[in-house]
C-alpha cells in the first residue's frame, strides 16, 4: 500500500474560466445556429458546449503531489533526493524564471492561470536540466513538503 500524499494539489481551472468557457461556447453555437437552416441547427448545441466542457476539464487536469519520496507533476516523476533547494515563488518571481533569462534547459509546467509556483533547484550532476518551476495555489505548502520529503529520505 502507498503511503499517503504528503502534498497532493490538482490544478484545476476557476470557476469563472469554466463559466467564461460554457459562455463562448454557447456564443459560438448561436452563432453558427443562426447560419444554419434546418436540421442542422441544433448540432452546434449539442456538439459545442460538451466539447468545451472536455477542453476545460483536460486543461485542469494536471496532479502535482509529493508522495514515495517524489514529487510528482503528471506523469513526470523526480526523486526528491535530487533536490537541492526549493523556492516558492509568487506570481512576480514566476514571471522572473520564466522571463527573458528563462533557462532552455529547465522543466516547466505552467499554468497561467495560477499565479504561485516552485522553482525545484537541482543537484544531479547527469542531468542537464538545472531546476524544475511547477505551478500551485500554495506555493510555501509544496516546498516545504519537498524539503521534509527529502530530509526524510
Amino acid at each position: 500500500m502507498a503511503a499517503p500524499a504528503a502534498y497532493s494539489e490538482r490544478l484545476g481551472l476557476s470557476w469563472w474560466l469554466w463559466l467564461a468557457g460554457l459562455a463562448v461556447a454557447g456564443l459560438l453555437a448561436a452563432e453558427i445556429w443562426m447560419g444554419a437552416p434546418g436540421l442542422r441547427s441544433w448540432l452546434p448545441f449539442a456538439v459545442l458546449p460538451p466539447v468545451t466542457v472536455a477542453g476545460l476539464w483536460w486543461l485542469g487536469r494536471i496532479r502535482v503531489a509529493v508522495r514515495d519520496g517524489e514529487l510528482r507533476v503528471d506523469d513526470a516523476r523526480l526523486p526528491v533526493r535530487y533536490v537541492a533547494d526549493v523556492v516558492p515563488l509568487d506570481a512576480a518571481g514566476r514571471r522572473e524564471v520564466l522571463g527573458v533569462g528563462a533557462d532552455p534547459l529547465a522543466f516547466v509546467v505552467q499554468r497561467p492561470w495560477i499565479g504561485g509556483a516552485v522553482q525545484v533547484v537541482l543537484d544531479d550532476p547527469a542531468d542537464p536540466t538545472p531546476f524544475w518551476v511547477v505551478s500551485t495555489r500554495r506555493p510555501v505548502e509544496l516546498a516545504a513538503a519537498l524539503l521534509a520529503a527529502r530530509d526524510a529520505s
